[in-house]
């Protein structure tokens, strides 16, 4: 897989200006390193995404979003930025960037670029600049630096934590402490600093000039900190987690949408529905939807839904409180199942408690819980099309559509996420939902390039693969097709009215309706562990596995009707 693909249908473009077109897209996220390899070194890179754009339209996806592909040391699989206007020789040139998105764009593909503004690489010319300039000059002001405490500034400045383990805090040969969040390798960047604001503005000109239509902001939540800097203490501090009384001193503070404000300036300056999405782990909707709110971002991703159980009455409470929250100023609900941070869902619904019902609440928990791996990826195909009938707009990862699962086995001595060691080997990290996806059943890395991974693939993924899932009635990937077109074809999914229905216990049943073109569209959904009469509306449009022969809606299973 050499050289890119040509289509082999009829290009389309994104949709006009004016349709505000992320209201209901489906965008599919690209994990760069993991996606398709066209030099056969084993890392994905931008040419082999080219390569894989008639697969991506064909699919029926609507955007993509690729993860952070600028000049890294790799620290953190490229979310340690060293330049964030240049391409990484590992993943390509410029030109190949420029390239991928003219020719997404004419096959009717929107692209999204990761923007990563928390931290840099400690190999930016800033935090180079930083350490030789020394305590107190100007170059240290654009990162976050503080003297120490106790004998000698031995101490760091205060108990502020790592989310990958660890202090927060790292010291200098001089004496100075600076503040990462995350792994040493990514200081935080300090944004009071008038020129941090500035620099990030003409970075997004930058990628907007090459014609993306928007960013994924990376820990959208995190930029601001109190600037007392005060302990903790017992308060939370891990990202995921709920806090009460004051605000938070490092998550989501209500000096970051300042931020957004001046960002949203910066987009509406171009013309073409260009459209922000924030990675923003808060602690309910109403805190996500200050993010969404009209002179800010355009969309966020819906982390309470993912978190949800595979619970009927949980669901519904869930989808009701995100939809009235977004509702309210005037956004859509973005939502998504898996992404490369978290356990791949048909893992985590097929993890089971003590009495036998699934476990999908958390990050990434309960790993040494049994995994029934065959009602996970049941339960994942009927969570797909319950979200695909939801108002507002999808985001896809990469290998759900191929139901991949979370790869729980990887031998210690591959796993390359800095959660691994940071944690002192107490947490395996993110590498299970990295591992590159298959397309083909044979070869050294079935299809993903000509050389060993970076990551190994299990060998039943060969069955899972792209080549052999295509055309095979019944598999996955054609459940998603048929999903993405239908959703396409019928006008109800789109801006359309949503009303729940009267249903049994442990079920969904809500219509979508638009007046306008009489469309009129049913999901039925049974969480329950018994079959439960079909819903009695009009034909099946589709169905996320095989219904009952006396019309019965089995466990686990999702049934689109039109009414």
């Amino acid at each position: 897989m050499t050289q890119p693909q040509t289509a082999t249908t009829a290009a389309t473009e994104p949709a006009p200006a004016g349709e505000q077109w992320w209201r209901n897209a489906v965008i599919y996220q690209i994990y760069i390193r993991s996606f398709a390899d066209s030099d056969g070194d084993g890392i994905g890179d931008l040419p082999g995404i080219r390569s894989r754009l008639p697969y991506l339209r064909d699919l029926g996806v609507d955007a993509i979003w690729i993860t952070p592909f600028y000049p890294s040391p790799m620290a953190d699989g490229g979310y340690d930025v060293a330049d964030y206007r240049d391409v990484e020789p590992l993943f390509g040139q410029l030109a190949d960037a420029e390239a991928l998105i003219t020719e997404a764009h004419g096959m009717g593909l929107r692209v999204l670029v990761d923007i990563v503004p928390n931290h840099s690489s400690d190999q930016h010319v800033w935090f180079q600049a930083a350490l030789a300039a020394g305590p107190g000059s100007p170059e240290r002001a654009r990162y976050v630096f503080r003297q120490g405490r106790g004998p000698a500034g031995a101490e760091p400045p205060n108990d502020w934590q790592s989310t990958f383990g660890g202090s927060a805090w790292t010291r200098l040969p001089d004496g100075a402490w600076y503040l990462h969040l995350f792994a040493p390798e990514q200081p935080d960047v300090n944004w009071e600093h008038p020129e941090v604001v500035a620099d990030f503005h003409d970075t997004l000109r930058f990628w907007l000039d090459r014609g993306v239509d928007g960013f994924r902001i990376d820990v959208a939540n995190s930029l601001k900190k109190d600037q007392g800097f005060p302990d903790l203490g017992d308060m939370d501090v891990e990202l995921l987690d709920t806090h009460s009384g004051p605000r938070h001193p490092i998550w989501d503070r209500d000096e970051v949408h300042g931020v957004y404000r001046g960002w949203r300036l910066v987009l509406d300056e171009y013309d073409g529905e260009r459209a922000f999405v924030a990675e923003a782990w808060v602690t309910d909707p109403q805190r996500l939807a200050m993010y969404v709110r009209p002179d800010e971002l355009h969309t966020a991703f819906n982390f309470q839904y993912l978190r949800a159980p595979w619970e009927a009455a949980a669901l519904r409470s869930t989808i009701d409180e995100c939809l009235a929250t977004t509702h309210a100023v005037g956004a859509p609900t973005t939502w998504v199942l898996s992404n490369h941070d978290v356990t791949r869902h048909a893992t985590r619904y097929g993890r089971l408690d003590h009495t036998g019902g699934g476990v999908a609440e958390g990050e990434r928990v309960r790993p040494d819980t049994p995994l029934d791996l065959s009602l996970g990826r049941q339960r994942a195909r009927a969570a797909t099309l319950l979200t695909l009938a939801l108002p507002g707009s999808t985001y896809l990862y990469q290998g759900e559509e191929l139901g991949l699962e979370e790869v729980v086995d990887l031998p210690e001595s591959v796993l390359q996420d800095p959660i691994w060691e940071r944690t002192h080997h107490a947490e395996r990290g993110r590498d299970g939902c990295r591992v590159p996806i298959p397309w083909t059943p044979h070869g050294p890395s079935l299809g993903f390039g000509s050389g060993e991974p970076w990551l190994p693939q299990p060998a039943d993924w060969a069955q899972r693969s792209v080549a052999a899932q295509q055309g095979a009635e019944g598999s996955t990937l054609e459940l998603y097709r048929a999903a993405l077109a239908l959703r396409r074809a019928e006008p109800a999914f789109g801006e359309g009215d949503m009303s729940w229905q009267p249903s049994p216990d442990d079920t969904l049943l809500f219509e979508r309706s638009d007046a306008a073109s009489g469309s009129r569209v049913v999901c039925a959904v049974n969480l329950g562990e018994s079959a439960v009469p079909l819903p009695s509306y009009g034909k099946v449009l589709l169905a996320s596995g095989p219904l009952g022969p006396q019309a019965e809606l089995p466990p686990d299973t999702t049934v689109w009707l039109r009414v």
